[in-house]
């Protein structure tokens, strides 16, 4: 009996011994954060997302005569008074993520889970051309020909629709997916399985953050460089 007793409290004893291994072979070192931390700081700018956009600015203004006659008013378009045009503009987008002030803050664990909180992404629009061979106008001959002043303000125009149609690109959320797929597998190094990684930004972003997300410092136009 002692022997058999014997021999049932050393399988026991190997079972737990193996159940600990495996637990511990399961368990995340928390020496590995730091690390973690300071290898994804020497990532500095991701850059997560390029497109490429093309837009046709166009604008058309008539010559009118407005005025009252017998308490009533009246307005005519000049059948001679016409002046059109369009413009063609092209500009080249990037989403990036700066990871120079990663930190701890950035990163939650619990029950097994790591969740990476993106530092906010950042939008650049590099640069922004005209086709002046391809700008298509008319003028009728009794208007002059549209001023460098108003082809400058008609790009402007441009590129602040650019801005706007930012929002339907989905940009955000491409920049968000393809950093999970440069942060996951070096994730994964670490012990953690894919399913119990979570890769977000602080909040959703919506049309009325995307003006702030960009950056404005200077962009490309014809080759030369504007500061904004």
């Amino acid at each position: 009996m002692k022997n058999i007793a014997h021999i049932l409290f050393m399988t026991v004893l190997l079972l737990a011994c193996s159940e600990q291994k495996k637990t511990e072979s399961k368990t995340i070192l928390p020496d590995t954060i730091p690390m973690m931390i300071l290898q994804i700081q020497k990532t500095s700018k991701l850059y997560t997302t390029e497109y490429h956009l093309h837009k046709i600015i166009t604008h058309n203004d008539n010559k009118s005569l407005s005025g009252t006659v017998f308490n009533k008013t009246f307005h005519i378009d000049l059948p001679l008074g016409k002046r059109k045009i369009a413009i063609p503009l092209d500009a080249t987008l990037k989403a990036y993520i700066d990871f120079s002030e990663f930190s701890k803050d950035n990163v939650r664990t619990s029950d097994g889970k790591i969740e990476i909180i993106l530092p906010d992404p950042h939008l650049a629009l590099t640069s922004t051309k005209v086709n002046h061979q391809d700008i298509k106008q008319y003028v009728a001959f009794t208007r002059s020909n549209f001023t460098d002043e108003e082809l400058t303000s008609f790009e402007r125009q441009g590129r602040a629709a650019i801005v706007k149609d930012i929002a339907s690109l989905g940009i955000i959320d491409m920049a968000k997916e393809n950093a999970a797929k440069t942060l996951v597998p070096f994730i994964r190094q670490m012990g953690y399985k894919e399913e119990d990684i979570i890769i977000t930004f602080r909040k959703p972003f919506g049309a009325a953050d995307i003006e702030k997300l960009i950056d404005k410092p200077s962009t490309i136009e014809n080759g030369k460089q504007v500061i904004r």
